[in-house]
């Protein structure tokens, strides 16, 4: 059973940015695809950004995608979502979720464990 808590949510003016946090326990964190949702007041949840297990490829929504960076530190069982040029869409509560996955594809779908979430509230 893999436990994920997130961290670094938060208010941020438009603009700004934010980097969050998912530790992860109970399981062998380098056997996990890793990914970063988000749901917004009235939305369905929707994929943010994905990383392989090794940190050799990522994949972003569309939306996101030139403003947000997915990484990961397999020594600290940590995955990160740095998130620039905020905008008030983006507005939600960001989840972290894995995957037992060593492929070399990040995926979208298909995730196994899931975060509580954090917060994240951008002010325009």
């Amino acid at each position: 059973q893999v436990r994920l808590v997130e961290s670094g949510g938060g208010l941020v003016q438009a603009g700004g940015s934010l980097r969050l946090s998912c530790a992860a326990s109970g399981g062998t964190f380098s056997s996990y695809a890793m990914g970063w949702f988000r749901q917004g007041p009235g939305k369905e949840r929707e994929f943010v950004a994905a990383i392989t297990w090794s940190g050799g490829s990522t994949r972003y929504a569309d939306a996101v995608k030139g403003r947000f960076t997915i990484s990961r530190d397999n020594a600290r069982n940590t995955v990160y979502l740095q998130m620039n040029s905020l905008k008030p869409e983006d507005t939600a509560v960001y989840s972290c979720a894995a995957r037992l996955d060593t492929r070399s594809t990040a995926p979208v779908l298909g995730y196994d464990y899931w975060g509580q979430g954090t917060q994240v509230t951008v002010s325009s």
